[in-house]
């Protein structure tokens, strides 16, 4: 057995799983889960070509040569019920080649729901929601992670949503022209021009604004401008885990007033500042040795499972995920805050006791533990951003006789 081996078996003996109690089962068949991220179909490009008829979602594929972290028998089991599936592509992809590279990811999404008509439905509206989970199906919905996917043409925003894309991510970890990220210089003094006709044309079409991965400036302006509220797809409490990707009280405040919702992310780097630093130290020990160190557990190089067993791995748990909730809950309201896990997106890291989509239980039994009644788990697992969908779809009904913008961004 490996070291590595060793430290994870040393682990699960000392934090065997909580057992998930009645209650939260039975909440989560009446009120599933709707998650707001997951890049399952950047591992299908990557891992498996894009081929989806090779990755059989029917089984465990925690078992395959590179583990997933989704599937569907995974996805029952963590009570979800709605899915937003991220069109992921880098965000050093640009110009007419990023939109092609998003249309290939939609057309991943659904050739995987095609594929599995039995689990699967594809929706456009919290209507079609709840018709989608009535038939004991999953719902599935789009979002792209990224402005630079539409390259700077309104007309391309407007045809990604007659394509079933339900939210647009304004940045991902690059600032572009019109919006800034939260992890770069900016360049846009948080929205130019340009910039707010997007979020106008959204609030139009009916597509929901997604300000995980912005800039505080760019959020701010977004929260100014928008008629709609934003949902923040995949991003936690900054004053939990002091991490840029993550929202401050201000913030979350406004986020909280206009209507939106945060749906909070496991990615341990965002949910815990002691596991970032062991990471970050984990890279720079890696990045010396000349090795990829965006690999965990046993198929990590020899050198870094070697050091992972030397310096334990900062215990991040469901009880983490917790603590971001309801943090979120007390300055943004329990009416503002969901589950965005970013499963599959994470380079297979995850919370302990969380370690694929089929954890949720165990946050709700926390929460439960905690003290929330039914009525607000209810509402995290899907009532809010439900009603966030709902608002955005009569902001766009009362635009309807409006022209579309026919804005490019400058050159």
């Amino acid at each position: 057995m490996s070291l590595f081996a060793v430290l994870l078996a040393a682990q699960a003996a000392a934090a065997p799983a909580p057992v998930v109690p009645a209650r939260i089962t039975r909440l989560l068949e009446r009120t599933p889960v709707i998650d707001g991220h997951n890049d399952l179909a950047w591992e299908i490009r990557e891992r498996h070509d894009g081929k989806v008829e090779d990755v059989d979602l029917t089984r465990d594929t925690a078992a395959l040569p590179y583990p997933l972290q989704t599937d569907i028998p995974r996805l029952r089991q963590g009570g979800v019920g709605g899915q937003f599936w991220s069109v992921w592509i880098p965000a050093a992809v640009t110009g007419p080649r990023a939109v092609e590279m998003t249309l290939e990811q939609i057309d991943v999404v659904r050739r995987v729901v095609a594929a599995n008509p039995g689990s699967f439905m594809l929706v456009k509206t919290a209507a079609d929601v709840r018709r989608a989970q009535q038939a004991g199906k999953i719902a599935s919905m789009i979002g792209i992670e990224g402005g630079h996917q539409i390259d700077g043409r309104l007309s391309v925003l407007r045809q990604m949503k007659e394509l079933g894309v339900g939210y647009m991510t304004l940045t991902h970890g690059k600032s572009i022209d019109w919006a800034d990220s939260s992890t770069d210089a900016p360049r846009a003094n948080g929205l130019s021009a340009f910039g707010r006709d997007v979020v106008a044309e959204m609030n139009r079409i009916g597509m929901i604004i997604d300000v995980s991965h912005v800039a505080d400036t760019t959020m701010a302006a977004v929260l100014d401008l928008s008629k709609a509220p934003v949902i923040a797809s995949h991003s936690s409490a900054r004053a939990i885990a002091n991490v840029p990707r993550n929202i401050p009280d201000d913030l979350l405040r406004r986020i909280g007033a206009a209507g939106g919702v945060v749906m909070v992310n496991v990615y341990p780097a965002f949910l815990s500042t002691e596991w970032r630093a062991w990471d970050q130290a984990r890279t720079a020990f890696g990045k010396a040795q000349g090795l990829a160190t965006d690999v965990y557990g046993a198929k990590a190089p020899a050198p870094l499972i070697a050091w992972d067993a030397a310096h334990p791995m900062p215990r991040v748990t469901a009880a983490t995920v917790a603590d971001h909730v309801e943090h979120i809950a007390r300055i943004a309201g329990k009416g503002s805050v969901g589950i965005g896990g970013d499963y599959d997106g994470i380079g297979g890291t995850a919370p302990e006791d969380m370690g694929g989509v089929d954890g949720y239980p165990r946050l709700f039994a926390e929460l439960a533990r905690r003290g929330w009644s039914d009525g607000d788990l209810a509402k995290l697992a899907q009532g809010n951003v439900l009603r966030v969908m709902e608002q955005v779809e009569a902001v766009a009904a009362n635009q309807r006789n409006l022209r579309p913008v026919d804005a490019i961004e400058p050159d």
